[in-house]
Parts: C-alpha cells; structure tokens; sequence
C-alpha cells in the first residue's frame, strides 16, 4: 500500500490551492492529487471568471476581511491574473443606491472557458514538476480514519494527512462522506433562481464592468455573468437515488473568439431554511425534478414578453417582431412560473424590474429566462479548528464543503487547510 504525506481528493480550486500550498511550504513531501473526471473540473474550466474583492466568495461565518486579503495575495501569486478594467459606473451606483440597491466594485479576471483550460494545463503541469503525483478518472470510496486509509475504486491509499475538496458537484458525495464518519453538519443554505439571456445592447454595463455584482432586496444578486462570446448550457446531476435533473449555467470563450453579442447572468435569491426541514439538498433535487417534469426533461425557458403578458413561451414565441436573436440553449419552451416557488419568483421578478431601472433595456420582450439554475453551498460541517480540520489529520475545503462560494475562495481554502496540517507537530 502506497503512502502519501498529503492526499488530496478533488482537482477543482480548493484541491488545487491545496497542493500548491504544501509543495511549495514542505517541497520535498509527498502528495497524491486524485480526481474522479479524465480531466480536472471545477470553476477553473467552467468560463474560468475569478474574483479578487472580499467578501465575494468568502462565507463570513468562515473569514473576515483581513485574513481573506491575506490568503488572496497567495492566490495572486500562483495564478497571476490580468485584471479587467472598470470604466463609467458612478451613473448606475447612482441609480442602484435611490432603489435600495448595492452594486459591489470586484476586482475580476476572466479567461473564458478556452481559456480556463489552458491555465489547468499549466497547473497541471508545474504540479507535475514539483513531484506531485495525480489520479485522473479515480473515484474515492470510502475513508478509514482511524487507520489514515483511503480506498478508491484503483486502489488503496494510506496518508498523514486528507483533504477532501469535491466541489459543489461532489455536494452528495460529501454529506454521505459525513454521514458515515459521523461528522456534524447541517444542510439548509440554498441558491434558486433563473438565467437570463439577452444582447449586450439590452445589457450595456459589461462593457464597463465584465461581471457587475448587484445586490437587491430580499436576499437576491445576480451572479456569473458572461458576456460577447457567451452561452448557456445544462447541466446533469443526479439526486441520492441516481434520478437525473439539470440546472442552467453560463459559460463564455475568451477573446479569441468570434463575439456573438449576446450577454448571460444568474438572479439567485438565497434561500434559507429553518425547522423541520432536514435537508437543502433534497429540496433542491424535488425543485430540479419539477422543473424536469415540465420541460419534459430539459430546462424550461420563457421570453419575458410571455412571462409579461401571462402566458407560456412556445417555439413560434422565438422568432418575429421584438424577438431578434436566437437562444443559445434550445431547451423546453414553458412557463416558468409552474415549476418556480412564488416566493421566490416574486422576488426575483422584483429585482429584475429594479434592474431595469438600472440598467434600461433587461426587461426587453425578447429576454429569456432559463430555468432552473440551482447553487448548492449548504454543508457545513462542524469544524475541530480553524483550518477546517472535521477529524484529526482529515480536513474539508471548498464550495461542496460550504466554506468558500467561487474559485478564489476556494483556492484560499486549500491554503488555509495546508497551514493547519504544517502547524507545530502535525505534517510528519
């Protein structure tokens, strides 16, 4: 049986954040990076858009301003982005601050999904170089924490020491991970919401601000906006009884490729919940199946000339007048308001009309609203320590452990946890 001073499992930013971290601090221990996918996933492939500005993507019950600044100067040193310049936004903070309406100032980079590939190719590779060894298309099974062994579907692995960093595609694999370890947690924080897909004539302020964070009332943002080579996809996850449902998403190339003048963003409202309700994540997947039986298998997407007007979308609604470019994602033509939760509707409907205000021209007619798109950030286990530490010398990092909500937290929380394992008498 192979022994490994750190074996991390999950290749997305937390993983990531975490090798480089302890090669860099103890570069002659040995590290195993394991990754279920042939390639490695997360945030970094999927448009590759990284923010640099507190508290975007830091949980606050997890970080305050000064530590979060402390890790992302880490961050910045091993990514080196180029940051997208920010141009004419006092007249929308004017008009967002009369509404009620916060609009945050990031610092962002963006690659694209094109090039997000690119830089995972390079990690990959100075990784490599740095002796770390990596596990494409493995699949972790079980740990036995008393023991410091790590089973997979190749085989077995004794370490010193494991971080766990599925991402939030790994949400399910972690809370069963938890379960049979008997770690506390609690599974009540959830995003729901739409996509909207519209022309950067209708969306203007990306020329000025790449990915603008507004934040409306009642607990609803926009969030993950792509804009001039952007599209919108599906994608599949499967419920704890391996049912398949899907969530939109937006994605965009880089600038080397041909703009199709389209722009595409989230409006989340964050939905908290209380007792007796034992699980976000099963309310989740009852949302994603509903919305699955009526679009017939397939998200369901709605002009906002329908939606206006009371009445489902059909494939005649996309074409003719008001109606000037074709979606990027052909899924079910609907009615939106069937499947999404009033409350919740309500809400985004109101921050929508409040962007517009903003922000003239969202609410055109032709706008199209995808749906579902769903953020699953809610475990959050009981932590021994600061760093993450869930049981001696096992750790839990990233979105899919609830303590980051984006790539550079992500990355930051894999720093963190490496900084616990190298404390005075851990780490060998």
């Amino acid at each position: 049986m192979e022994k490994f001073d750190l074996v991390i499992v999950g290749s997305g930013p937390a993983g990531l954040g975490a090798a480089f971290a302890y090669s860099k601090r103890r570069p002659e221990g040995s590290i195993l990076l394991i990754e279920k996918e042939r390639y490695s996933t997360g945030g970094l492939r999927n448009d590759c858009k990284m923010n640099f500005t507190y508290p975007i993507g830091f949980p606050e019950e997890y970080w305050d301003e000064g530590s979060a600044n402390r890790y992302l100067s880490e961050v910045i040193e091993e990514l080196q982005p180029r940051f997208m310049e920010k141009r004419n936004l006092s007249i929308y903070e004017k008009r967002a601050e009369k509404l009620g309406v916060k609009l945050l100032v990031v610092r962002q980079s963006h690659l694209g999904t094109d090039g997000g590939l690119e830089l995972i190719k390079e990690l990959m590779d100075r990784l490599k170089k740095r002796g770390v060894e990596i596990h494409l298309e493995e699949t972790a099974r079980e740990v036995h924490p008393e023991d410091r062994i790590l089973l997979t579907d190749r085989g077995r692995y004794r370490y010193q020491d494991l971080v766990i960093a599925p991402g939030r595609r790994g949400f399910a694999f972690m809370q069963e991970l938890m379960r049979k370890l008997k770690i506390p947690f609690i599974d009540h924080i959830l995003d729901i919401g739409i996509r909207l897909e519209t022309t950067i004539e209708q969306y203007p302020i990306v020329k000025d601000y790449y990915d603008p964070k507004f934040l409306f009332p009642d607990r609803v943002r926009t969030f993950c906006t792509n804009a001039f080579r952007a599209y919108v996809v599906q994608e599949k996850y499967l419920t704890g009884s391996g049912e398949p449902y899907y969530s939109v998403n937006g994605h965009a190339y880089s600038a080397k490729r041909q703009e199709n003048g389209l722009v595409n963003f989230a409006l989340l409202k964050t939905v908290m919940f209380t007792e007796p309700l034992a699980s976000g994540q099963k309310y989740a997947e009852m949302i994603g199946l509903q919305a699955m039986l009526l679009g017939g298998g397939r998200p369901i997407m709605q002009r906002v000339g329908d939606f206006r007007l009371g009445k489902r979308s059909t494939e005649g609604n996309f074409t003719g007048d008001l109606y000037f470019f074709e979606p990027t994602l052909h899924c079910t033509p609907g009615d939106i308001s069937l499947s999404i939760p009033a409350k919740i509707l309500r809400g985004i409907w109101k921050a929508m009309k409040l962007l517009d205000t903003i922000v003239p021209g969202v609410l055109h007619p032709s706008t199209i609203m995808y749906y579902p798109e769903i953020k699953l950030y809610g475990n959050k286990p009981t932590f021994i320590d600061r760093h993450f530490q869930a049981l001696p010398h096992l750790y839990l990092i990233g979105d899919g452990a609830g303590t980051s909500r984006g790539i550079t937290a992500a990355w930051a929380s894999g720093i963190r946890a490496v900084e616990g394992i190298l404390t005075e008498g851990k780490g060998g």
